[in-house]
C-alpha cells in the first residue's frame, strides 16, 4: 500500500540493537486514500445479503427502536429495556439509519467502520515501526481474510469491538515504542485510553481487559517491565472515564439492578457458566480461524514450515531492526492471549475471536516478507486476488443459499399492515420483521411467560423476559400470557400471526388453518375472527 520515504536510526533504551524510524510520514499513497480504499472494499457488498437472524435482526432492530421511540439513552428490544450489551453500536447504527434510510447497507455501517478502524490502526502501527511494505502486506492480508471481510458486513457488536481493541493495542504499543525511542508519546497513550473507553461502550469489559492484558503481557514477555509504570496515566484514566462512565452511571440511576445484570450476569456468569447456547470444545477456534482465514492461513504455514529455508523463527527470528522484532513479539502475544481468553468459556461464537485476525495478518505478512526479502510482490498480489475473490464469492453464496430470512413474507404482510391489521407473535420473537416493516409500535408476543424453565434457556423469549424485568408495567402489555390469547383473537376482525412452524401443535386456532406462507424458521397465518368463531371460538 505504501512505502516509507526515508529513515533515521536511533538507539532504544535498554537495547543494544537499533530501531529504524521513518524520517518522514510521507508515502506514495496518501494515508487518507488508504483509509478510503479500506472503507470502499469492506463496504462493497454490505447491501447484498438479507439480515441474518437472530443477531443482525436483533441489533439493527434495537437501533431502529431508538429512532422510532426518540429515546437514545436506553436501548430497547420490542419496547423493553435491553441491557445485554452497551449502546455504541446502536448509536452508530441509529445515526446511519437516520442519515441513509432504513436499508441493509446503513444497518451494517457500524460494523464496516469497526473493520476499517481495526485495519487502519494495524496499517498505521506497522508502517511506523515495520516499514511501508510490511504495513501494506499485513493490511491486505487482513482485509482479504473472509473472516474479517464477512465480519465487516455483519450487523452485530463483534466487529465494532474488534476494531476498538485493535486500535487500543496499536495506540498503546506505539506509545511504548515512541517513548523508548525518545519520541512524543503522550497523545497516543491518551488516545489508547479513549479507544478503550469506546471498546467498553461497544461490548463491555472485554474492550478494556483484552487490550490491557495484551499490552501488559507483551511488556513483561519482552523485558519492558519499566514501561508498565509509564503506560499508567492519570490523564488517560480521566479520558477513559469521561468516554465510558456517563452512560453506565445514567443506566444505574434509572434501573437500580443494572450493574448486577450487566456486569455480574452478562459478563462473569456468562463467561463461567455452561447453561447457554453455542457450546463448543476448547479447541473450537483453531480450525475456525484457519478455515475462515484462507488462503492466508495456509500461506503462512507454507512460509513457516514447507519452504526450503526453515530458519524463520516464530518470536525473535531475523527481522529488520528492533521495531520489527517488537511488532513480531506483540503479534504473537496478542494472538495467543485473545485466543486463550475466548477458548476458556464453554459458550463460543465465531465473532468473538475477530480480534485475533489483525495479529494473524501481521504474522503471515512478516513471514512472507522474510521469505521474499527482495521480491515476491507479484506472488503476494496473486494470493491477494484469490483471497478477494473468495471473500466476494462467500458473500454471494450466503445470498444464494440463505433461507432463514423473513423478508420473503413482506409482500404478504406489508399490505395487511397498511390496512391496519394487527401483528402478533406466538412462541417467538422474529427480530428482523419490525425492521423490514419500519414498524413504529412494539409487537405483542404470546407465550407461556410463567414457565419456570424460561429463564434457564438462552433464546429470544428469555431476552424479552429479562428485558421485561426492568419495566414490568410495559411488559404486562407486550408479553401476553396464554390465558389472554382468546381475548386477543376476539379483539380484532383480522389478525396476522407469526410463529414457529410447529406452533399449531400448541395453538389449536392455528392448527385449523393452513399458513398463508411457510418459511424455514417461521410461518405466517392470517386469522379471521368470523372463521375462528365458526370453528368454536367463543367471544363475549
Amino acid at each position: 500500500m505504501a512505502t516509507l520515504s526515508g529513515f533515521a536510526a536511533c538507539a532504544v533504551p535498554g537495547d543494544d540493537r537499533t530501531v529504524t524510524l521513518p524520517s518522514s510520514s510521507r508515502s506514495p499513497v496518501p494515508t487518507p486514500l488508504v483509509w478510503l480504499a479500506l472503507f470502499v472494499w469492506l463496504a462493497c457488498t454490505a447491501w447484498w445479503r438479507p439480515l441474518a437472524v437472530p443477531d443482525e435482526g436483533r441489533y439493527a432492530g434495537v437501533a431502529w427502536e431508538m429512532i422510532r421511540s426518540g429515546d437514545w439513552l436506553t436501548p430497547t428490544l420490542n419496547g423493553l429495556p435491553f441491557f445485554h450489551k452497551p449502546p455504541l453500536f446502536y448509536w452508530l447504527t441509529a445515526i446511519s439509519l437516520e442519515v441513509f434510510g432504513l436499508g441493509l447497507w446503513a444497518a451494517r455501517l457500524a460494523s464496516v467502520l469497526g473493520a476499517v478502524l481495526g485495519a487502519g490502526a494495524l496499517y498505521m502501527l506497522v508502517r511506523r515501526w515495520g516499514g511501508g511494505r510490511l504495513a501494506g502486506w499485513a493490511t491486505l492480508a487482513l482485509v482479504t481474510q473472509p473472516f474479517w471481510f464477512g465480519g465487516a458486513q455483519y450487523a452485530n457488536l463483534d466487529m465494532l469491538v474488534a476494531g476498538c481493541i485493535t486500535a487500543t493495542i496499536a495506540l498503546a504499543a506505539h506509545a511504548v515504542l515512541a517513548q523508548e525511542a525518545g519520541q512524543p508519546h503522550r497523545l497516543a497513550l491518551w488516545a489508547a485510553y479513549a479507544m478503550a473507553g469506546l471498546g467498553l461502550l461497544a461490548k463491555g469489559l472485554i474492550g478494556l481487559v483484552l487490550p490491557g492484558g495484551v499490552i501488559v503481557l507483551w511488556l513483561l514477555a519482552t523485558g519492558r517491565w519499566r514501561s508498565l509504570w509509564q503506560i499508567l496515566s492519570l490523564p488517560g484514566l480521566l479520558v477513559l472515564g469521561a468516554v465510558a462512565a456517563p452512560w453506565f452511571v445514567a443506566m444505574q440511576r434509572l434501573y437500580p439492578d443494572f450493574f448486577h445484570y450487566f456486569f455480574v450476569y452478562q459478563h462473569f456468569q456468562r463467561f463461567t457458566q455452561t447453561g447457554f447456547n453455542n457450546m463448543h470444545p476448547f479447541w473450537y477456534y483453531v480450525p475456525l480461524i484457519v478455515g475462515l482465514s484462507l488462503p492466508w492461513s495456509l500461506t503462512g504455514l507454507w512460509a513457516r514450515w514447507w519452504s526450503q529455508d526453515r530458519s524463520v523463527a516464530f518470536l525473535h527470528g531475523r527481522g529488520q531492526g528492533a521495531g520489527r522484532r517488537a511488532l513480531r513479539s506483540l503479534a504473537w502475544v496478542w494472538l495467543g492471549l485473545v485466543l486463550l481468553f475466548f477458548s476458556i468459556p464453554a459458550s463460543k461464537l465465531p465473532g468473538y475471536v475477530l480480534p485475533t485476525l489483525p495479529p494473524l495478518a501481521l504474522i503471515v505478512a512478516d513471514l512472507l516478507a522474510r521469505r521474499w526479502p527482495g521480491a515476491g510482490a507479484r506472488a503476494f498480489g496473486v494470493i491477494t486476488a484469490v483471497a478477494a475473490l473468495l471473500c466476494v464469492g462467500l458473500i454471494g453464496a450466503a445470498v444464494r443459499f440463505d433461507r432463514q430470512s423473513v423478508r420473503p413474507a413482506l409482500p404478504l404482510i406489508q399490505p395487511l399492515m397498511n390496512e391496519g391489521v394487527p401483528l402478533v407473535y406466538v412462541d417467538e420473537f422474529v427480530y428482523d420483521l419490525p425492521f423490514y416493516l419500519a414498524r413504529r409500535e412494539p409487537v405483542p408476543v404470546v407465550a407461556d411467560w410463567s414457565d419456570p424453565d424460561l429463564p434457564l434457556h438462552d433464546n429470544d423469549r428469555k431476552e424479552l423476559f429479562d428485558a421485561g424485568e426492568f419495566n414490568p408495567e410495559r411488559a404486562r402489555a407486550l408479553l401476553v400470557p396464554v390465558a389472554q390469547w382468546p381475548a386477543l383473537l376476539c379483539a380484532q376482525p383480522r389478525l396476522v400471526v407469526v410463529g414457529p412452524p410447529k406452533a399449531p401443535l400448541r395453538w389449536p386456532e392455528l392448527a385449523g388453518q393452513e399458513p398463508a406462507m411457510r418459511l424455514k424458521l417461521s410461518s405466517v397465518w392470517v386469522l379471521e375472527r368470523s372463521a375462528l368463531q365458526a370453528r368454536g371460538l367463543v367471544c363475549p
